[in-house]
This record gives C-alpha cells, sequence and structure tokens, in this order.
C-alpha cells in the first residue's frame, strides 16, 4: 500500500530555484502559489479526498464480519385474548433476551475480504495521486493560458496601434498625393481587420482568466513566468521505464487486479463451514399474571441460558458457490486485461507526451529565427519604401508577418512548457510530493486510514462534513485589460 507522508515533502523538487511564497497578500502569482492554492482548495481534489475516505471504511466493514456480535431484544406483550379453557395464562408478560456469537471459521471468506479492501485502499491512494497530477497538469495549463493570452493581447495592441501610425501616415502622403487612394484604403482595411483581431484576443484573455478562477480559486495577478522544469527525461525509453513505475493509474490497476485475486477466494469460501460459538440468554417476567386466579402457586419470573457451538456446513447449495466463484474468477480476468489496458494507455501516453515535448522544444527555435528574421524583412520593406521600391501592402504584409511569428513563438513558449509539465504527470512525476510546495503539510491519505481501520466501536462518527473548497461566486467578472 503505499504511504504518501509529510516527511518525503522536498525529497524532489520539480521546479529547480523556484522561491518560497511569501507571507500575506502577495503583489503577483507565481506558479507554485496557484499550484499550493488548488492543492489546499479545489473542489474536485478535496472531493477526491473524501470519496477516498469512503473507501477507507471497507476495511473496517469487511473486518466487522470476523468479530463478536452482542444483541438484544426486550418484548412487552398484552394477552388480549386467551383460550377459554386456559385458567392459568397470564394477562402479560416482559421479556429480554441476548445472543453473544463469535465467529471461529469462516472458510478465509472474512480474511480475504479485509484483504481485498486493504488492496483496494491502496488502489484508491492511487487514483488520488492521480488526481492531483490531474489538477495540477490543469493548474499549469491554465496559468500559462493566462500568460499566453496576455502577450497575443499586447501584441494585437502594439499592431494595432502601429496600423493606427501607417494609416495616418498614409493619409498625410496621400494629401500631398505621395500614395493613392488605393494605398489609404488598404491601411484602412488592415487597421479594421488588426482591431478585430485585438477584440478577439482579449476575449480569449477573459475566457483565460476565467478557467484559472475556476481550476485555481482566484484571479490572476501580475503572472510571473514560470521557473525552468527538473526532472524531465533524457530519452523516451527513460520516461518509460519510470512511468511503468510511478504513473499512479498503472499502480492502481495492478492493485485492484489483486484485489481481484482475494475476491476469488472470497467467493471460494462459500463451499466451506462455518463455525461460531455463541452464548444467549432470556430473562422472563409474567408481572404477577401467571396462574390466573391463584398466581401465588405460579413462579412469575424465569431466567434460562445457553452456551454451545453452532456450525454450518453446506452440502447443496444449487451451485450457488461455484457460480460465485467462477464470476469472480471473470472479473479477476477482467481486472488483468485491465491493467495491461492501462499499461499499453501508459506507453503510448508517455512515447506521444515525449514526442509533443520535444516538437515544442524545437518548435521555439524556428519560432524565433522566423521572428528574427521578419522583423529584419520589416525593417528592410519600410527602408525600400523610403526610396520607392516597396509598396505600401508590402509594409502591411511584413508586419502581419511579424505579428504571426511572434504570435507563434508565444504559443510555442506556452505549448512546450505545459507539454513537459504532461510529460512528467504521465510519468507519475508531478503530484504533491514532487513539487515541494509550501503553505502546510502535504494531504496524507494514510492519517485516515490508520484512523479508522481498526475502529470497532458501533457509535464511533466523525463531524458532519463541511466544504473545504472555496467558491468563486464572489469574485470579479474578468476583462481583457493587460498592463502596458
Amino acid at each position: 500500500m503505499a504511504r504518501f507522508t509529510v516527511s518525503r515533502l522536498g525529497r524532489a523538487m520539480l521546479f529547480a530555484g523556484a522561491a518560497s511564497l511569501v507571507a500575506g497578500p502577495a503583489l503577483a502569482d507565481e506558479l507554485r502559489d496557484a499550484l499550493t492554492l488548488a492543492y489546499q482548495t479545489n473542489p474536485t481534489l478535496q472531493s477526491a479526498r473524501a470519496q477516498q475516505r469512503a473507501v477507507d471504511e471497507n476495511v473496517p466493514i469487511a473486518r466487522a464480519a470476523g468479530l463478536p456480535s452482542l444483541s438484544g431484544t426486550v418484548t412487552y406483550t398484552e394477552f388480549i385474548k386467551t383460550s377459554s379453557n386456559s385458567f392459568t395464562s397470564p394477562s402479560r408478560a416482559f421479556d429480554a433476551s441476548s445472543q453473544l456469537g463469535v465467529p471461529i471459521f469462516s472458510g478465509g471468506a472474512v480474511k480475504n475480504s479485509v484483504h481485498a479492501a486493504e488492496t483496494r485502499v491502496g488502489a484508491g491512494q492511487a487514483d488520488l495521486r492521480g488526481v492531483e497530477s490531474g489538477v495540477f497538469s490543469q493548474v499549469v495549463a491554465a496559468y500559462m493560458d493566462v500568460i499566453l493570452a496576455q502577450e497575443v493581447v499586447r501584441l494585437n495592441r502594439s499592431n494595432v496601434k502601429q496600423l493606427s501610425v501607417n494609416l495616418q501616415a498614409s493619409k498625410d502622403r496621400f494629401e500631398i498625393g505621395d500614395l493613392t487612394r488605393t494605398d489609404v484604403a488598404q491601411s484602412d482595411s488592415r487597421l479594421a481587420l488588426a482591431r478585430g483581431q485585438q477584440r478577439s484576443a482579449e476575449a480569449n484573455l477573459i475566457a483565460a482568466r476565467e478557467r484559472y478562477i475556476q481550476v485555481v480559486g482566484k484571479a490572476p495577478v501580475d503572472l510571473q513566468a514560470p521557473p525552468p522544469l527538473a526532472g524531465l527525461p533524457g530519452s523516451t525509453d527513460e520516461a518509460v521505464a519510470i512511468a511503468l513505475d510511478h504513473n499512479p493509474d498503472l499502480l492502481a490497476a495492478r492493485q485492484r487486479s489483486t484485489a481481484a485475486g482475494y475476491d476469488v477466494r472470497v467467493a471460494s469460501a462459500g463451499k466451506l463451514p462455518k463455525v461460531s460459538l455463541f452464548v444467549a440468554g432470556d430473562y422472563t417476567d409474567y408481572l404477577g399474571t401467571l396462574g390466573g386466579s391463584v398466581p401465588g402457586q405460579f413462579t412469575q419470573k424465569s431466567t434460562t441460558a445457553q452456551a454451545g457451538v453452532r456450525a454450518s456446513i453446506p452440502i447443496f447449495q444449487g451451485g450457488l458457490p461455484a457460480a460465485q466463484r467462477r464470476a469472480a474468477q471473470a472479473r479477476e480476468d477482467a481486472t488483468m486485461e485491465t491493467e495491461v489496458g492501462v499499461e499499453r494507455a501508459v506507453v503510448a501516453n508517455v512515447r506521444s507526451a515525449y514526442a509533443q515535448w520535444q516538437a515544442a522544444q524545437s518548435l521555439i527555435g524556428s519560432s524565433q529565427t522566423a521572428v528574427d528574421a521578419a522583423a529584419l524583412s520589416l525593417e528592410g520593406v519600410r527602408a525600400e519604401n523610403t526610396v520607392g521600391n516597396r509598396t505600401i501592402l508590402d509594409i502591411l504584409n511584413a508586419e502581419q508577418e511579424l505579428l504571426g511569428a511572434q504570435v507563434q513563438l508565444a504559443t510555442a513558449r506556452r505549448n512546450a512548457y505545459v507539454a513537459g509539465f504532461n510529460l512528467l504527470a504521465t510519468m507519475g512525476k508531478a503530484e504533491a510530493r514532487d513539487l515541494g510546495l509550501d503553505g502546510g503539510p502535504l494531504y496524507d491519505p494514510e492519517v485516515n486510514y490508520e484512523r479508522v481501520r481498526g475502529k470497532i466501536w458501533d457509535w464511533s462518527t466523525d463531524p458532519a462534513p463541511t466544504t473545504e473548497a472555496t467558491r468563486t461566486v464572489d469574485t470579479a467578472a474578468q476583462d481583457g485589460s493587460v498592463a502596458p
């Protein structure tokens, strides 16, 4: 069973050189701020933790079948009508009885049920790791989307500003006869298109900020550039090898296969005898009514007690235990096949994530080259325009080409970072225990499991649940504004 303890905090740092969180209100958000806040307040993660606590309870539920049981019955009876031939029947009676049962042998059903439940707790804890990793991937994507959207808005606003200057210059040159009405119309058209692109970029920024609020729980404030990712593999084979040992989905599938094997043993116990000890006692009080008109001749109270050994030996059950075992074997077979399917998916996802990360890294270099070349080209076109070798349309096209290259570069940087984090997540190396998050101890699902696994008191309850996740209904609606 996996154990995620606070002592493992900081054992492996995902972010190289990331600074600690600053106490008090932050003037700017860092990626670790967003990850920490999501870890503490994200409703998806909080729900998964609650679900895991419910899974923990299956262990004491399974163990209860092998523990002693004590029950009692109290009955008060009024005999409204009795036989006319009975002259000594009581008019009323009070009866109290109790029974203690102690299971001795159940064919291994209880033991294997407990083992199956414990194994599924381990599988659930692996699932919880997967949820953590998935939430963190969403946070990183949302964080980078806001940064990208802000950069695209800035680029488009700069483009609109430049095109406004171009249009005014074209109008001035038209007034002195240096340009034609066509040149002015081309500048005007390109400016109108740029304003539309700017509005679209601002709408995308609003959507990115709202998505950030949804995942993180607060509005983004001056997001800082993320720190470089550490722990990325050097090859596809290295990434796959790490994932086969650490991917939470695969670990959970393996444990569910093991649990299904215990279920087969539980079903097999249906053909075996069951032995238990029992002690029973009964107290009856006829409340002075036994004996009719001569109650003094009869004892009005009686007490009995019994103790013994009870064995239940199945002889023929219509094929029920055999069918239950075959069904359990089929379910075990299904979980084994599912395990292979999950392993296939992990291998494919890791290889795909590695390829996407490598491609995104390569695209950054080519996009930077494109930006440099487009900037140099624009400078040359403007210079050539001053001597009459280039038209206004050539300048507009060069400006549009530079804008496209700049947006592509910003997008490539965002995609490379997100792809790298997704690769780490697929490898099972992007969870809370890997991130070195500040803000208090990590959530340890083992703590609750150890708390409840041995509880046997029927009246042991937990406080009424309260919501841990923060609501975002009071956050202000976002806009498309960016700092200059």
